[in-house]
């Protein structure tokens, strides 16, 4: 089955200062802030929605064609992607650009200050699809250009492509109209119990009135799982999926990321969505037990052992 990724691609660099924010900026003086922060050392990660979901769909034995843009600092990040496997023919690379970077330095209380630049997300991703698939076809679309996540919903309906909607952190970019014609037609909503009530304060919408646009609304709740709602003749029909335990959080980024490419996953194999979630429980368990949103790893073998352990049942 061809899956296609649609989001962000980012390098996020991490710095760590050997201090506390607050010892070094003087309340009276902030309106004239003018501070330099000596970190001890930097770490890179690669990141961004669509290459989070494609990095964990890999580690599922799949091999999603991202949808994105990068830019001129993105050979590390592509050679990474092609040694999984990857398709780099949907990453259109935008000369003259960074690739969209995340900067933070975090204080030894963990306080952050962060300095995102979207560079060559600000571009359009242009990818030409092909005229029909005949081995089956799942998209998702995830935060990313604003432009291509107003267009390729449209592209996808009219292509008879079923797709993912999961607006996340572009939620305030997009108006209202633009957030419902774009889930209007979706497989599901994807989203967190906060960017629901974002949505549907944006849209004007009531979760009774969203089903009737899209075919399911898959809720994540962090450490309390995530609840399938569906809409059907005797009204809306709700399932709750436990989240997997984990030994020890470590860092929640990404694990959203994870359970969308184990929801994809489950799609595929075609289970329902309840089933799909479980899946996507157990990859984001692993994310959150690791810094970073692509330095987890697992096999299916791995995967088979902990869906019997908390679920009763294997691939």
């Amino acid at each position: 089955m061809q899956l296609y990724v649609s989001g962000s691609l980012a390098l996020d660099r991490i710095m760590n200062f050997p201090g506390k924010f607050a010892d070094h900026i003087l309340p009276d003086k902030i309106h004239i802030l003018n501070v330099c922060f000596l970190v001890d050392g930097m770490s890179e990660y690669f990141g961004g929605t669509a290459g989070n979901i494609a990095y964990n769909l890999a580690l599922l034995g799949e091999k999603p064609l991202i949808l994105g843009c990068a830019g001129k600092d993105f050979s590390a990040y592509g050679q990474r992607l092609s040694a999984l496997g990857l398709s780099l023919d949907g990453i259109r690379t935008v000369e003259g650009q960074f690739t969209a970077g995340a900067y933070i330095t975090t204080d030894q209380s963990d306080n952050q200050i962060t300095g995102f630049n979207p560079g060559a997300m600000r571009e359009r991703c242009g990818y030409q699809f092909p005229a029909r698939h005949d081995d089956g076809v799942l998209a998702i679309v995830s935060p990313g250009n604003v432009d291509d996540m107003v267009e390729l919903p449209a592209t996808f309906k009219q292509a008879g492509i079923p797709f993912i909607f999961d607006p996340g952190q572009q939620i305030t970019a997009l108006t209202g109209e633009q957030m419902a014609r774009s889930i209007t037609g979706s497989l599901a909503l994807c989203t967190n119990d906060y960017e629901l009530e974002m949505v549907m304060k944006a849209t004007g919408l009531g979760r009774a009135e969203l089903l009737q646009r899209t075919g399911a609304l898959v809720t994540t709740l962090g450490e309390q799982g995530s609840i399938i709602a569906q809409g059907g003749p005797d009204g809306v029909k709700e399932v709750r999926v436990p989240a997997v335990k984990v030994h020890k959080a470590l860092d929640p980024t990404g694990a959203g990321d994870a359970f969308r490419a184990g929801l994809m996953k489950g799609l595929t194999l075609g289970q329902p969505l309840a089933r799909a979630a479980e899946l996507g429980a157990i990859c984001a368990a692993w994310c959150v037990e690791h810094k970073g949103t692509q330095e987890h790893s697992f096999t299916l073998d791995m995967v088979n052992t902990q869906l019997g352990a908390h679920f009763g049942r294997s691939l």
